[in-house]
């Protein structure tokens, strides 16, 4: 039975779209519940298993993180603890409901902007492009087709949206207004991260199209935190079925974007219901992303 269906030992202190947090202090118990968002509005309908799936995606690229050298190099940490549940602190090591789709991690205070790093044209990127010609202002060649590898990566930042609103892309200068130089050291960091996922995933044969990051500070120190390269805030694609010009056989929550946006829905709330079918073979792309992540991460 999915976690948000499972009578709740205790509210959370704070829930998300698809995420329960626990406040404990200097950590906090990061749940990923089975909620599906899209557009950032919340389903009626729970996708069963996966947040066990992004949970433990995200603990193996936290883990990655840390023997990548990306950390000490930059000058970064990470907020991620533990997943496993019996270094959880009393009651919540005796809770079977929080196995598999729980983390403890560190508190930070968290920076209100989505970092998102693309390396292909695809979502709404590929409208700010064909409205303007550029997403975030970044000027790009003209004549690309939806899907289409971009010259290099591109750092392009978002609001942090509270829940029902919608996360609004926005021009670099705005982040470097509110935040100096410490965005251009997200921007850094976002970009090596995800270039050294890319090519892990290469060898896969999955391309990694896009992805969003978030990060905190503490004792004024930058760290990651929130999920890492899950297929909930990252575009996988198949590159063996590759074709710019078109939407991607991809691995993650855009076959959900595709399917809503045909149904004509206007994406604000209510969600429209999910078939059975749609439900399963969502779980089914969550659940070959994670083997082929555990393949890539393989040492």
């Amino acid at each position: 039975m999915p976690y948000m269906d499972q009578a709740e030992p205790m509210e959370p202190s704070y829930r998300g779209k698809v995420r329960d947090l626990y406040d404990l202090g200097d950590e906090i118990l990061l749940v990923s519940t089975d909620r599906l968002s899209a557009f950032d509005v919340v389903f009626p309908d729970s996708i069963p298993g996966k947040g066990v799936i992004l949970n433990q995606v995200s603990s193996q690229w936290f883990r990655w993180l840390r023997e990548s050298g990306l950390q000490e190099k930059l000058a970064f940490k990470d907020h991620w603890i533990s997943a496993d549940r019996k270094d959880f602190p009393s009651p919540f090591n005796q809770m079977n409901e929080f196995e598999g789709r729980s983390s403890l991690v560190r508190r930070t205070r968290r920076i209100d902007f989505e970092c998102v790093v693309r390396g292909y044209i695809a979502g709404s990127g590929w409208k700010d492009y064909q409205k303007a010609g550029s997403i975030c202002g970044i000027g790009l060649p003209s004549g690309l087709k939806l899907g289409d590898k971009l010259p290099e990566p591109i750092f392009t930042p978002a609001t942090k949206a509270e829940v029902g609103d919608h996360d609004e892309n926005i021009g670099f200068e705005i982040m470097e207004k509110s935040l100096g130089d410490l965005a251009h050291r997200l921007k850094e960091i976002s970009i090596a991260i995800f270039n050294s996922a890319s090519d892990i995933m290469a060898h896969q044969g999955i391309l990694l199209c896009d992805t969003k990051f978030e990060f905190g500070l503490l004792n004024d120190e930058i760290y990651i935190i929130d999920e890492m390269l899950t297929p909930d805030s990252s575009r996988y694609w198949d590159a063996s079925k590759y074709e710019p010009g078109k939407n991607q056989a991809g691995f993650d929550k855009q076959y959900i974007r595709d399917y809503v946006e045909e149904l004509g829905w206007n994406k604000t709330p209510p969600a429209p219901a999910l078939p059975e079918s749609v439900i399963q073979n969502t779980v089914d792309l969550y659940q070959s992303i994670k083997k082929k992540i555990d393949e890539a991460l393989k040492h």
